[in-house]
C-alpha cells in the first residue's frame, strides 16, 4: 500500500472513531461534562460531529481549568459509573496540575507501544531500571505495565521533579545537586546488583547517569528517553556519547493527557531531530499558528492535542509546547511534531526543567 493510501485510510478511522466516542461522552448516559456543556450551547454533537474535521469546526480550545477545577463525578462516563478509578496528574513542571480520573487508558497506550519495541533492545523477560517520576503520575503504573507486557520486571527510583525545579527556581543549586545524587546513586546500586537490560530515565538524569557507570559494560541493550524537550544536539551526544552507539536510543514523548507518542528513528541521516507521531486515533497532535490555522509543514508552532478515547474527550487542548509540523511517514501516516520544546524557547525564553 502507498503512503497516500496509508494517509487516507488512517483519516477514515480517524474519522470513525470520533463519531464513535462523540457517541459515547454526547450520548442519553455520556459524560456529565460534556452533555451539559453541548446543552448550554444548544449543540447536538452526535448529528453535528461526523468526523474530526467538524471537531475544529464546532469546539473551542479546550480549557485545562475546566479539567481541573470540576469535581470528578463530572468526567466519569456513565460506562464507568461505580468503578474505581485512579487519579493521574499532570507534571506540574510548568504550571500548575492538573488531575483526571483513568481506568484502563494508560495500559491500551503501553501495551500496543510495547509490541513495537525490538527484541534485541528490549529482550523480553529482561528487566527495567524505571528513573522517573512516581506518585500522582501515571508514569509510574504505565512503564511497569510495559515491561509486564514484555515479560519482564520492573524496578523503580522514584522521582520528584517538582521539588527539584522549586529548588532551582529558589537559586538553591546545592540542594538540588544533592537531591540529583540521591536519586543517582539509588539507580547505580540497583544497575550493580540487578541484571537490568532497559532503561527509562529523562535526557539530563541519562547524561549523569553515563558520568557514573558503563552502560554498556552493566548489560544494557535499550534506552527509553522522554522528557520535555530533546535537542538534536542532544540527542546526538547521548546516542553516541553517552550510549557509545552500542545501546539502542528510542525517544518518547507523553503526557497524562494524550498517552504515549511514539518516535521516528532518529540519528544522522535526519539530523538527530526527534519526530513524534501521536498514538492515533486514541489522540491527534497537531501544530497551529498564533491564529489556530495548521502551521504548514517545516513551519514551527504550538502543539494541539485532542484526546479521544472512551475515558477522556478533550478537544483542542493548547501544549505549553511548541514544535514542528512533520509529514506522515509509513506505520504512522498522520502528522508528526519535530523538536518538541517549551514555548517560547526557540525566541529566548528561559524554562526551568530541572532533572528533564
Amino acid at each position: 500500500m502507498s503512503l497516500q493510501a496509508s494517509i487516507a485510510g488512517a483519516e477514515r478511522a480517524l474519522d470513525a472513531h470520533v463519531r464513535r466516542v462523540v457517541g459515547v461522552h454526547f450520548g442519553d448516559e455520556g459524560t456529565p461534562f460534556w452533555r451539559r456543556f453541548a446543552a448550554q450551547r444548544g449543540l447536538d454533537v452526535r448529528a453535528e460531529v461526523q468526523g474530526f474535521a467538524d471537531l475544529l469546526r464546532i469546539f473551542p480550545n479546550f480549557d485545562k481549568a475546566w479539567l481541573r477545577d470540576a469535581p470528578h463525578a463530572d468526567w466519569v462516563p456513565a460506562s464507568r459509573l461505580g468503578q474505581p478509578f485512579h487519579v493521574f496528574e499532570t507534571g506540574g513542571t510548568t504550571g500548575a496540575p492538573t488531575q483526571r480520573p483513568s481506568w484502563d487508558d494508560h495500559k491500551i497506550d503501553y501495551a500496543a507501544f510495547a509490541e513495537t519495541l525490538s527484541d534485541d533492545a528490549f529482550p523480553r523477560g529482561g528487566a527495567w531500571l524505571i528513573l522517573g517520576p512516581t506518585g500522582p503520575r501515571r508514569l509510574r503504573l504505565a512503564m511497569e505495565h510495559l515491561a509486564h507486557c514484555r515479560g519482564s520486571v520492573a524496578y523503580h527510583v522514584d522521582l520528584d521533579p517538582r521539588w527539584v525545579r522549586r529548588l532551582l527556581a529558589e537559586g538553591d543549586g546545592v540542594t538540588a545537586k544533592r537531591y540529583q545524587d540521591h536519586v543517582l546513586g539509588q539507580a547505580v546500586t540497583l544497575l550493580q546488583h540487578r541484571a537490568i537490560a532497559a532503561v527509562f530515565t529523562t535526557p539530563r538524569l541519562l547524561e549523569l547517569l553515563g558520568d557514573r557507570v558503563d552502560l554498556v559494560a552493566a548489560g544494557v541493550r535499550g534506552v527509553l528517553c522522554g522528557g520535555t524537550s530533546m535537542r538534536p544536539q542532544t540527542v546526538r551526544f547521548l546516542a553516541e556519547e553517552v550510549l557509545g552507539g552500542a545501546i539502542a536510543f528510542v525517544a518518547v514523548y507523553g503526557n497524562t493527557l494524550m498517552g504515549l507518542a511514539r518516535s521516528e528513528p532518529v540519528g544522522a541521516h535526519n539530523g538527530w531531530e526527534v519526530v513524534y507521531h501521536a498514538p492515533q486515533p486514541r489522540a491527534v497532535l497537531r501544530v497551529v499558528g498564533a491564529d489556530g490555522a495548521l502551521a504548514a509543514y517545516g513551519s514551527r508552532g504550538q502543539v494541539e492535542l485532542t484526546t479521544l478515547t472512551d475515558e477522556l474527550f478533550l478537544p483542542r487542548l493548547l501544549e505549553r509546547d511548541e514544535a514542528i509540523r512533520r509529514p506522515p511517514v509509513e506505520g504512522m501516516p498522520w502528522d508528526g511534531v519535530g523538536d518538541v520544546v517549551p514555548m517560547g524557547t526557540t525566541s529566548g525564553k528561559t524554562t526551568i526543567e530541572g532533572v528533564y
